[in-house]
């Protein structure tokens, strides 16, 4: 089964803590601070790989993370940066956050290598905390947490031309006719399951990548059958080649589909049913009636605009002519491919804003306990020794309301408020 999609989760690196420890030398007793800083977490890449055209590898590992970085060592040694992880997609593949349906990146066009999601920094060692005042400081930087997300990878086939219509209406047999392409042929009533691509060479007119959309059926956008599944492969199409079985060898009337089909167009996507459009009334060597099904479908539609062709995919008559006007309306149209715009911003959605703290008191032990993801690193990150120091985490303190929450409790000067492991008498 061709694989179009599929969820995976990403990590990327934590960065390495910074190190605490002094110069212990022969004639050197009581050294400064030589703690060095940790390495870098490894970033989460995207890679395009030409030679991939399924996201199936992606249906058996589900989880790729980033290496660590290391930690910080004694005299001034740097912890080794962790290891990039570079997963390989097929071009066309659109990376969305799993949840919100947000498009984070689009491997098509000339991008070919996304940075998706950045590793933590290495957090510094106690070297950088000497000041003039606080020559041995005890205390080093953590390093950066990772950021981690839930994607969704959907693969959208890259092609200048879609072919829809419904099964057996010789999409399949049109295309191995007018490209290189070399699809399964049969009388299948329900639909050819691969998006097929070819490419197509015309003498003195520029050529074209052209998709078989796999056979689309009445309530296909609302997820009926398969159509649902392959509606996403004609969004980056520039025009529509909508195939009719003009003899109506099955019985089917082909104004109808021609109208079935737009309708579910325009429920999946209006803007893709609004794309340049031409008509092939496929199979007229079947006809055997003295009514022509062609003019009848020219004088439904050319007057809404969209041209009619008569073509037989099995002998190629009325097929030159209409690659040859399918050629002419793609030079009349935009050369640049069709890129999905990113919505979501990792960098920025991920950030640690909104980690939540606790203000409680511990009546056991007669004091006030903040804790929380923000405090411990911003803890990690303040010299508290220094006057400065002390000053910017009170005011971080007052800025996230952690102080009102505290005279909410009823804390009075000179009570006590523990920080993981560390302890300050209140004053206002």
């Amino acid at each position: 089964m061709f694989a179009d999609r599929a969820k995976i989760y990403v990590r990327s690196g934590k960065g390495g803590d910074g190190h605490v420890s002094f110069r212990r030398e022969k004639y050197v007793p009581n050294g400064g601070p030589d703690g060095g800083d940790g390495g870098h977490g490894g970033d989460v890449i995207f890679e395009v790989d030409e030679g991939l055209n399924t996201l199936t590898d992606f249906r058996h590992i589900r989880k790729y993370k980033a290496g660590d970085g290391q930690e910080g060592g004694k005299r001034n040694c740097r912890g080794k940066d962790g290891e990039d992880i570079i997963i390989k997609v097929p071009a066309g593949t659109v990376i969305k956050e799993a949840e919100s349906g947000k498009v984070i990146a689009d491997m098509s066009g000339d991008n070919k290598r996304q940075l998706l999601l950045r590793g933590g920094k290495g957090g510094n060692g106690n070297q950088h905390y000497a000041t003039s005042t606080m020559q041995a400081p005890k205390y080093a930087q953590p390093g950066q947490p990772a950021q981690e997300l839930e994607l969704a990878l959907e693969l959208k086939v890259i092609a200048d031309v879609g072919l829809v219509g419904f099964p057996n209406v010789g999409k399949s047999t049109f295309l191995s006719r007018v490209t290189n392409a070399r699809p399964k042929i049969a009388n299948y009533h329900f639909t050819t399951l691969n998006p097929n691509l070819g490419v197509v060479d015309l003498d003195g007119a520029k050529g074209f990548v052209i998709a078989d959309i796999p056979g689309l059926i009445e309530g296909a956008s609302e997820g009926v059958g398969l159509g649902h599944e392959f509606l996403r492969h004609i969004e980056r199409t520039k025009c529509i080649i909508h195939i009719v079985d003009a003899a109506s060898t099955e019985g089917r009337d082909p104004i109808e589909d021609i109208y079935a089909i737009h309708k579910e167009l325009q429920a999946y996507n209006p803007e893709i049913a609004g794309r340049p459009q031409v008509i092939a009334a496929n199979k007229i060597d079947a006809v055997y009636t003295e009514d022509d099904p062609v003019e009848r479908i020219r004088a439904e539609f050319e007057p809404k605009g969209i041209t009619v062709f008569g073509i037989s995919a099995v002998s190629g008559q009325g097929v030159k002519e209409l690659l040859y006007h399918v050629s002419g309306m793609l030079d009349n149209l935009d050369d640049a491919p069709v890129v999905f715009e990113q919505e979501y911003f990792p960098e920025i959605e991920k950030s640690t804003t909104d980690e939540p703290f606790t203000v409680e008191y511990d009546e056991e032990n007669d004091e006030y306990v903040v804790e929380g993801p923000r405090i411990e690193k911003m803890l990690g990150y303040t010299n508290l020794e220094s006057e400065k120091g002390f000053r910017f985490f009170q005011n971080f303190m007052k800025d996230n309301g952690i102080l009102e929450q505290l005279e909410e409790l009823g804390i009075e000067e000179g009570d006590t408020v523990r920080m993981y492991g560390l302890s300050f008498d209140y004053y206002k």
